[in-house]
């Protein structure tokens, strides 16, 4: 019978990383045939795997979301504080889903969810090299000089180089009709309530990183705030006009 690496299996049934399947397996907490599991250790449908003394089925099925997260919604599963979780908003059904990475609470956009370990994987590890692309508004104009550095040779952060591309986007009169959709409040990048039209602050920008909060953290180590940050597109996944609190079922 074809064997597969258990750490692969659990992966893909527990909706959980590789490396996180290997911890599993080193805390104990896997055992197969009754035994406790090893690392490398490989399986088939003949074997038997528990994970919590909870059996562990061979064949299961595999569910894909696509989630449009408001701000104000954190990714993990119990809330933080008064902050509400974004599986409030999802159906019960697919509450057994993990997201694929994370969004921060002040962050809207496409999130990915699913039970597939194997696709998170792939999705999120960064050897696939899977770019993300974000609208950005700034508090204030960038300069040219720190549009080209952050694109060109990144800026230096706590955990490293930071390094993605930026782009101007739609001029301020375009993103007067085109940019609403974009974003939960209604409110026109490029426009100010009070005042009407002001300088171009909005921009995109496409990485194929995912280090916590890096966004945010480039632009802050230049001296700018990041006033609304909202992913549009993951890998070959977009938006494509899914309202805010709302999930579409995708093919992996």
């Amino acid at each position: 019978m074809d064997q597969i690496r258990l750490n692969k299996f659990l992966a893909e049934r527990l909706g959980v990383s590789r490396r996180e399947a290997d911890d599993l397996i080193v805390d104990g907490q896997i055992t197969v045939d009754g035994k406790t599991a090893k690392l490398g250790e490989k399986i088939d449908k003949s074997s038997k795997v528990c994970y919590n003394k909870k059996i562990v089925p061979f064949d299961t099925e595999f569910s894909y979301l696509a989630f449009n997260k408001p701000v104000g919604y954190v990714c993990s599963r119990k809330a933080q504080g008064s902050t509400p979780t974004l599986y409030e908003l999802l159906p019960k059904k697919y509450h057994h889903l993990k997201t694929v990475g994370r969004l921060d609470k002040d962050t809207s956009g496409l999130i990915l969810l699913t039970n597939d370990g194997d696709f998170a994987f792939q999705m999120t590890h960064p050897k696939f090299h899977k770019e993300k692309t974000y609208e950005v508004e700034l508090d204030r104009a960038l300069q040219p000089l720190h549009q080209q550095m952050i694109s060109d040779f990144g800026v230096l952060l706590d955990d490293g180089p930071s390094k993605f591309t930026v782009m101007r986007s739609l001029s301020t009169g375009d993103a007067a009709r085109e940019i609403p959709k974009m974003f939960d409040d209604g409110q026109k990048f490029g426009e100010n309530t009070a005042t009407g039209p002001v300088e171009q602050t909005h921009y995109t920008v496409i990485l194929a990183e995912g280090r916590n909060r890096q966004i945010r953290r480039t632009f802050a180590a230049l001296g700018y705030k990041v006033v609304k940050l909202h992913r549009t597109k993951f890998g070959k996944y977009e938006l494509s006009g899914l309202a805010p609190g709302k999930c579409v079922i995708i093919k992996p």
